[in-house]
């Protein structure tokens, strides 16, 4: 058997940022403006996202955590509630909650998609339970008609955790639209669009987007750009208790060079995927992610399953890629297997969660992936399998 010749003799990595010369120059000349901390550039970087996803108002914050703490918060969410959220997302998503004072309560995922499985929400809900956190997780949108339809007819908040999904489209409309009152973005350096760190809440509500802002820097009654850009002396006051969880201009002068390239990242992604769906669905043994017909994928990553019966096991395959260069991860964390969440009999409840937790793998994917590195890929993985038995 013929080894596969590894590209450029280097690591391939399970993903990594485009940045090039017009990031290089945009945060530059932020540098030069003498403003670094949050301002204009983040001002126009909200304005521009909320008209990227059709949002009235976009608020930049530090991350998609502290997006989603202060969702919870101009949510109402508080002490002695309950709020439905999927096991199977990063544990930021179940930490928002406790943020809040409020318990996270794990509902099971659909096998296929990953996501929110409608079907097991109404049998979760308690008299204590106030909204459902959706996650629309690696970036394919979970099935909001069904689960809005739900929160209506039990009364119940719907809040997106929509870390991943920048780009993404639900029925034809982007994510953030919203199909909720709030949706919550991740600009980590693993998601499509990236600031190094930090976040964005969309939203229509003209009250929740002015108190999200007033938090985000300490529930200051007048922001630094205003203070700074009046002809008149202000002085501010602080309201109530908040938090520092702004971006700064760097950070936003970055963010809207990215978000110019978005759609060109979202084209390479699909395409990409395209091609790993199309060499590995002969396998048999290893599953490609499905992509729903009411959905778009942004393919933030490529999440396959290794299936049971497999020559290979998951966790034997992502050993022999890495020897062979290749980076990969386990599919999503289980966070009721974490320490902070695992009292309670969690296990029996979250079949599917503990499955897709222990089966998946995230293959490279990046925009600037190669062919020949894609290629060299989809050769290791066949060469693993044909040497399993060995």
């Amino acid at each position: 058997m013929t080894t596969a010749a590894r590209p450029l003799n280097k690591m391939i990595p399970v993903a990594r940022p485009c940045f090039g010369q017009e990031e290089e120059q945009a945060v530059l000349e932020a540098l030069r403006s003498g403003w670094v901390s949050q301002g204009p550039k983040v001002a126009e970087f909200e304005k521009r996202f909320a008209e990227y996803v059709g949002a009235r108002y976009a608020v930049a914050v530090s991350s998609c955590t502290t997006a989603l703490h202060l969702a919870m918060i101009v949510s109402g969410i508080q002490a002695g509630d309950e709020v439905l959220c999927p096991s199977y997302s990063f544990i930021a998503t179940a930490n928002s909650v406790c943020y809040a004072g409020a318990k996270p309560v794990f509902v099971d995922i659909d096998p296929v998609t990953f996501n929110l499985d409608p079907n097991r929400i109404e049998e979760a809900i308690t008299p204590r339970t106030r909204a459902i956190l959706v996650v629309h997780q690696i970036g394919l949108p979970a099935a909001m008609d069904e689960i809005n339809a739900i929160a209506a007819r039990k009364g119940l908040l719907v809040i997106e955790d929509a870390a991943c999904a920048i780009g993404s489209e639900y029925r034809g409309q982007r994510i953030g639209r919203p199909h909720s009152p709030l949706a919550c973005f991740s600009f980590h350096p693993r998601k499509i669009l990236s600031t190094g760190e930090g976040g964005m809440i969309t939203t229509n509500d003209e009250q929740a987007a002015v108190r999200m802002r007033t938090l985000r820097q300490h529930a200051m009654t007048v922001s630094d750009l205003a203070r700074h850009s009046s002809s008149k002396v202000v002085i501010e006051s602080y309201a109530e208790v908040g938090y520092n969880y702004r971006m700064t201009d760097l950070q936003g002068a970055l963010g809207l060079v990215q978000l110019q390239r978005l759609d060109g990242f979202i084209a390479r992604r699909r395409m990409l995927a395209e091609r790993y769906t199309r060499a590995i669905s002969p396998l048999g043994w290893l599953l490609p992610p499905q992509e729903t017909a009411e959905c778009r994928h942004n393919f933030q990553s490529y999440a396959a399953r290794v299936a049971p019966g497999a020559p290979v096991s998951r966790d034997d395959l992502m050993q022999k890629l890495l020897d062979r260069a290749i980076s990969t991860r386990r599919g999503i964390m289980a966070s009721h297997r974490e320490p902070p969440y695992a009292a309670g009999n969690w296990d029996a409840r979250l079949p599917e969660t503990n499955r897709a937790t222990d089966e998946t793998i995230i293959l490279p994917l990046f925009h600037q992936m190669t062919e020949e590195e894609q290629d060299y890929i989809l050769d290791s993985i066949r060469e693993v399998a044909a040497g399993a038995g060995d």
